[in-house]
């Protein structure tokens, strides 16, 4: 018998950045929804801010895809972390990753970024709403608050389908039964229809239901996350009410908006134009020092669509710098970054950069 296991380890911490993880534990939380839990061959800290989330670098029918997913699990648990999936008819990476994704199967994860977290936005009265697979952010701020003992006020209100769709359904009342400041609410959609006995509310959730569960819910901080539907109906609501949305918070990412889209066609479509005036001496110049190669670029043309003028494949998953898979270190130059919540910034301050969302202000050199 060894005494390895008491030998000191050096424990890593946690960063923005590719990472190789190994699936230890696959839970299958209902009918269509299964946890994937992961751990790191060399012990690493786990740490993140509940709410926040990774993405998956997975290769599907010989083609790489990145997929993000909200991280369900609490930094509290540090030296592994879960995300929660759904099974979507026609989803290609939900479906792949319960059909294929096995114990010790291993893959690559970015991460974790996300400005959606209960970290950041500090409340001494909190609302918690959310519609089917949302709830995995909610979550893990849940069990944030629950395991380190927060003197928070939580109303926390799911939205399912029926009663055999409610995620962490036990797990939820246990917390929720602890903890007199925690308050439990789920509302079933339907109830009636395989003979599925249900007590609680039941329809879609309401102004009337709100004032019942939370008559106090101007006053609160408000998490959101769920179908776009679904929060686009907590938003009216909220709108109607006059409340104060500086307070509300929700989780978005994964297909491009249709406005978005509508944005990058009318802008596609000024640069065309713009580009037959412009002169060849305006154009930008961006290296990428790892490979050699250089391209000159119009102005306000990003640094991804440089890389792929050169056949550079640098991995993305969503396009609008929420992710975080872009990153890469800006050696020299100056670029304009609009990011959303992709990057942190200590990130910045090393001189990381999201590739999807910077457009030079000159000359500039990146290490890809």
């Amino acid at each position: 018998m060894t005494m390895n296991f008491l030998n000191p380890v050096t424990t890593q911490t946690w960063t923005n950045g590719r990472h190789l993880v190994r699936c230890v534990k696959v839970i299958q939380e209902t009918w269509d929804v299964r946890t994937f839990c992961f751990m790191a061959e060399q012990p690493v800290l786990f740490f993140f801010k509940p709410g926040q989330f990774v993405t998956l670098e997975l290769e599907i029918d010989g083609e790489q895809v990145m997929r993000s997913y909200t991280i369900s699990s609490s930094p509290s648990v540090p030296y592994s972390f879960s995300i929660t999936v759904k099974r979507v008819p026609g989803g290609r990476v939900s479906n792949w990753l319960h059909d294929n994704l096995r114990v010790n199967d291993e893959l690559a994860v970015h991460g974790p970024v996300g400005i959606f977290n209960c970290i950041d936005y500090p409340a001494e009265k909190i609302l918690m709403l959310s519609g089917g697979v949302g709830v995995t952010p909610l979550m893990s701020m849940a069990r944030w608050f629950f395991d380190t003992n927060s003197l928070v006020d939580i109303e926390f209100v799911h939205s399912a389908r029926s009663p055999k769709d409610i995620i962490f359904h036990r797990e939820l009342e246990h917390i929720f039964s602890r903890i007199p400041e925690f308050k439990l609410h789920i509302v079933c959609e339907r109830s009636d229809e395989l003979g599925e006995a249900w007590a609680g509310f039941r329809g879609y959730l309401s102004q009337a239901m709100l004032e019942l569960m939370a008559p106090d819910f101007m006053e609160r901080e408000i998490f959101c996350c769920g179908p776009t539907p679904y929060m686009n109906a907590v938003k009216n609501l909220l709108k109607n009410n006059g409340f104060n949305m500086d307070h509300y918070h929700e989780e978005s990412f994964g297909a491009t908006p249709v406005e978005v889209k509508e944005e990058a066609l009318e802008h596609a479509e000024l640069a065309e134009a713009e580009a037959e005036e412009l002169d060849v001496a305006d154009m930008l110049s961006v290296e990428f020092a790892s490979t050699g190669k250089s391209v000159r670029i119009q102005p306000g043309e990003t640094v991804h669509t440089a890389a792929a003028k050169l056949g550079l494949h640098i991995p993305k998953a969503c396009g609008m710098g929420i992710c975080g898979t872009c990153r890469v270190p800006l050696t020299a130059g100056q670029v304009e970054m609009e990011h959303n919540g992709g990057i942190t910034d200590e990130d910045v301050a090393e001189g990381y950069i999201l590739s999807c969302c910077s457009k030079p202000l000159g000359d500039v050199v990146v290490d890809y």
